[in-house]
C-alpha cells in the first residue's frame, strides 16, 4: 500500500463507498480504509433508498444497477404513516426496498470498476495533522499520509473522537433488538403499534428466515445480545417465541439522536453516521449519508487539486449540518409519536388527518424523500440552491437528459438559447446548448419560470440561474470552480 494519497476515507460504508466514487471521477488519488474483512454484512440492516439517493446515483449512471435488484414502491411514511409521492415531479417518485447489504455490494462493485481502491482488515487509530497534511496511524501498525482525512467511520467514529469534535444531542431513551433468525412456527407479519415487528427476509411467501425489530432496555452499554435476548422480547410481545432459532445476526440500535458539532477540523472532514445519529424511523440514515458524500466530493476535488481555496470546504457544514439537524428533529418526533398510549394514539390520529392533506403530505414527503432540499446560496431564481430537475432537452448531438450531462461529476452550463456567452471562458465547466419546451416543476415548490440558462455543480444542486448577461454569473463561477478557460462540449 502506497504511505502517501490526496485523501484517506475511513470506512468502505455506503458513505464512504460513494464519497470514494466520487473523488476517483474527479481524478483524485483516494484509498478507502475499512475494519471489516470483506464487503459482506451480517445483517440487513437499512432496507432501502430515497427518491434523491436514487437520483443522485442516477446522476452518475449508476442508478439502474440497483433498480434491477431493488423493489419499487410507496414506502415512506412518518412515524407509520403512510405518504404518497407518486405525484411528485421526479423520475424516481418512490422508494427502492433493497436491504443494505445488496446496496453495498453493488456499491462495491462499481466503485471497483471505477478503479477505487478498498484496503481492508485494518482500521483507522488516530491521527495527526498540521499545515502540510494528515499522518494517519492504522490498526496493524502501518502509516499514511494525506493531504486530507474522512471519517466514515460510523457513529462512534475514531476520526471524530481523535478530531475533538463535540457530538451533542439526546441520550437513548428506547433501545431496539434487530435479528435475522429462523422459526419453527410462522409468526404473524406486520409493524406493531409501538413499531418494530416481524417481517420477512427477502421474500413474500411468509416464510423464513424473518427479520425481527423489538424494543428492549434502554442500556448503550449491555453485552452484546443473544438469542435468549430475543426470545425473551418475542415473549414479551407476542406471548411466545415462536421457535426461534438459527440466529444470522443480532443488534441493536437506539433512539440516540447526535450530530456534530462541526463536520470539518483542519483537514478532517465527517460524513455519514460519523456526523450524526438518530433513530432509524423514516429509515433516512443511509441516504443521508449518501447525499452528504455527493456534497463533499467534487469539493474536496477541488480543493485537493488546488482548483478552490481550502474555504469552499466550509459550505460543506454550512449545508449539510441543517440537513442533518431537521432529520434528528423528525426522528425524534416519530420516536415521540409512536409511544403506545391514548393521549399518543390521539396525536397520531391528528397527524394521520393532517398527512391526509396535500399540503402536509408534500411537506413531509419532501423532507422524507430528500427532494425538496434547499441550501441557502442567496437570492435570485427559485431554482438557485435546489436539485436542478431531470429535463429531456435537445442538444446538437440529439435528445438527452440533465442527469445524464452529470454523468462525469463536472460542473455544467446549460445555455438554453438565450444568446452567445459573453463572459471570460471557465476551466472545467461544461457548456452545452440546449433546449427544453417543457415546464419547469420542482418537488413541494410547484411551478417555476423556466431560467434562460442554468449553472449545475456536479452535485445537482443549481448555482445559478438567469441570462448569460447577468454579472452574476462571472462571480458564480468563480466561487464555485475557479477560473480558466471555458471547454465547450458537446452532449
Amino acid at each position: 500500500m502506497d504511505a502517501s494519497h490526496q485523501v484517506v476515507i475511513a470506512g468502505a460504508g455506503p458513505t464512504g463507498m460513494v464519497l470514494a466514487a466520487e473523488l476517483t471521477l474527479a481524478g483524485v488519488d483516494v484509498v478507502v480504509v475499512e475494519r471489516r474483512p470483506s464487503a459482506e454484512l451480517d445483517g440487513s440492516r437499512a432496507g432501502g433508498l430515497h427518491s434523491r439517493t436514487i437520483e443522485v446515483l442516477d446522476q452518475r449512471g449508476a442508478a439502474e444497477r440497483f433498480l434491477a435488484e431493488g423493489r419499487v414502491m410507496q414506502s415512506h411514511a412518518f412515524a407509520g404513516i403512510p405518504l404518497d409521492i407518486s405525484d411528485f415531479p421526479s423520475r424516481h417518485n418512490y422508494s427502492l426496498a433493497l436491504w443494505q447489504r445488496d446496496t453495498e455490494r453493488i456499491l462495491a462493485a462499481w466503485v471497483a470498476e471505477l478503479g477505487v481502491r478498498i484496503v481492508r482488515s485494518r482500521g483507522v487509530i488516530g491521527f495527526d495533522q498540521d499545515g502540510a497534511g494528515v499522518d494517519v496511524r492504522l490498526s496493524d501498525g502501518a502509516a499514511l499520509h494525506a493531504d486530507y482525512l474522512v471519517g466514515c467511520d460510523g457513529g462512534r467514529s475514531v476520526v471524530r473522537k481523535t478530531a475533538g469534535i463535540e457530538f451533542p444531542g439526546s441520550d437513548a431513551t428506547t433501545m431496539w433488538l434487530i435479528a435475522v433468525v429462523d422459526m419453527e412456527q410462522e409468526p404473524p407479519i406486520g409493524v406493531r403499534r409501538e413499531g418494530g415487528g416481524i417481517g420477512p427476509v427477502g421474500h413474500d411467501d411468509g416464510r423464513g428466515p424473518y427479520r425481527i425489530v423489538l424494543p428492549g432496555p434502554p442500556d448503550e452499554h449491555a453485552a452484546p445480545p443473544t438469542l435468549g435476548d430475543v426470545s425473551e422480547a418475542l415473549v414479551a410481545a407476542y406471548g411466545t417465541d415462536y421457535g426461534v432459532h438459527s440466529p444470522s445476526w443480532i443488534s441493536r440500535f437506539s433512539d440516540m439522536a447526535r450530530q456534530a458539532a462541526s463536520y470539518r477540523a483542519g483537514r478532517v472532514l465527517l460524513a455519514g453516521d460519523a456526523a450524526h445519529v438518530h433513530s432509524p424511523h423514516g429509515g433516512q440514515g443511509l441516504n443521508l449519508g449518501v447525499q452528504d458524500a455527493v456534497n463533499l466530493g467534487w469539493k474536496l476535488a477541488q480543493v485537493v487539486q488546488r482548483v478552490s481555496p481550502p474555504s469552499l470546504l466550509d459550505t460543506y457544514h454550512a449545508e449539510r449540518h441543517p440537513v442533518g439537524a431537521r432529520v434528528l428533529r423528525s426522528t425524534m418526533a416519530q420516536v415521540a409519536l409512536n409511544v403506545a398510549d391514548d393521549r399518543h394514539d390521539a396525536l397520531r390520529a391528528t397527524m394521520a388527518e393532517l398527512i391526509g392533506m396535500d399540503e402536509p403530505r408534500r411537506h413531509l414527503g419532501g423532507m422524507l424523500s430528500g427532494l425538496d432540499i434547499h441550501y441557502d446560496l442567496g437570492d435570485g431564481h427559485p431554482l438557485v440552491g435546489r436539485r436542478m430537475p431531470d429535463l429531456d432537452v435537445q442538444t446538437a448531438h440529439g435528445p438527452t437528459r440533465v442527469f445524464t450531462l452529470l454523468h462525469d461529476a463536472r460542473p455544467l452550463l446549460i445555455n438554453l438559447g438565450a444568446g452567445e456567452l459573453a463572459i471570460a471562458p471557465w476551466d472545467g465547466v461544461r457548456m452545452v446548448d440546449a433546449a427544453y419546451d417543457g415546464a419547469w416543476e420542482l418537488p413541494v415548490l410547484g411551478a417555476v419560470a423556466a431560467p434562460p440558462a442554468v449553472l449545475i455543480r456536479p452535485d445537482g444542486h443549481v448555482a445559478w440561474a438567469g441570462d448569460l448577461s447577468d454579472p452574476e454569473l462571472p462571480r458564480a463561477l468563480a466561487s464555485w470552480f475557479g477560473t480558466g478557460p471555458l471547454e465547450s462540449a458537446a452532449a
